[in-house]
């Protein structure tokens, strides 16, 4: 496993990189997760216990049932909830995870990001904007006005966040994966239509492994 995360790029208190270790329950978090906790920007290695202490007392359950899950299971952790930061502030949060794997191919843990989806200036339990965004989604896909928008029309839809946020996801994407953000997004536009196998819509577990490794396959499409 690498010692060190990859370069911090992102917009603060967004986006930030965690690792989770199944065999002694270790965590770690970047720079910018610590800051979405409310803590100062370094990295952090909490305990399980600090981890699940900034649940929302109304999200604590059903997250503790998705941590037992993925210990019994070793799949990835994908889930969007509320946090309580270390000022009480509660943020709400996308979590972003694939399998992490060590150099024999086993499951060792989790590797992924948070996206800190907040409405910016709005206490979160005055804000119920979902419809909107998801017609916002669809709207940006339908007018068909060029790889970046249709990419942020997709995103706004699976992750259910408005446009600026999508943006700076991509962005963050491109800027960690050091890959042109123009690339990224058609290389995710061409995968995300093969993604459905048959269903009405891919699965959100399907769309975060691609989001998390889009990059890697941009030159062999570009070869190809």
């Amino acid at each position: 496993m690498p010692d060190q995360f990859t370069p911090r790029n992102a917009p603060p208190l967004l986006v930030g990189q965690f690792r989770f270790v199944f065999a002694d329950e270790s965590w770690e978090w970047s720079a910018e997760t610590a800051q979405i906790h409310g803590y100062p920007a370094t990295e952090m290695r909490p305990s399980t216990a600090l981890v699940m202490s900034h649940k929302h007392p109304a999200d604590h359950a059903k997250i503790a049932a998705t941590l037992a899950e993925i210990r019994r299971t070793h799949g990835p952790i994908n889930t969007r909830h509320r946090i309580v930061d270390r000022q009480g502030r509660t943020h709400e949060i996308i979590v972003v995870g694939v399998q992490m794997r060590d150099e024999l191919g086993n499951v060792v843990g989790n590797q992924g990001f948070f996206v800190d989806v907040s409405p910016t200036g709005h206490p979160l339990d005055q804000v119920d904007d979902a419809q909107r965004l998801i017609t916002e989604a669809v709207a940006e896909i339908a007018e068909q006005r060029g790889v970046i928008e249709q990419c942020k029309g997709i995103l706004m839809f699976v992750y259910r966040i408005d446009a600026e946020r999508a943006f700076d996801l991509l962005r963050w994407r491109s800027q960690v994966t050091n890959t042109k953000l123009r690339g990224l997004a058609a290389q995710y536009l061409a995968e995300f239509t093969t993604l459905d196998g048959g269903k009405v819509m891919p699965t959100r577990l399907d769309c975060d492994r691609l989001l998390l490794t889009a990059h890697e396959r941009i030159e062999s499409q570009i070869a190809s």
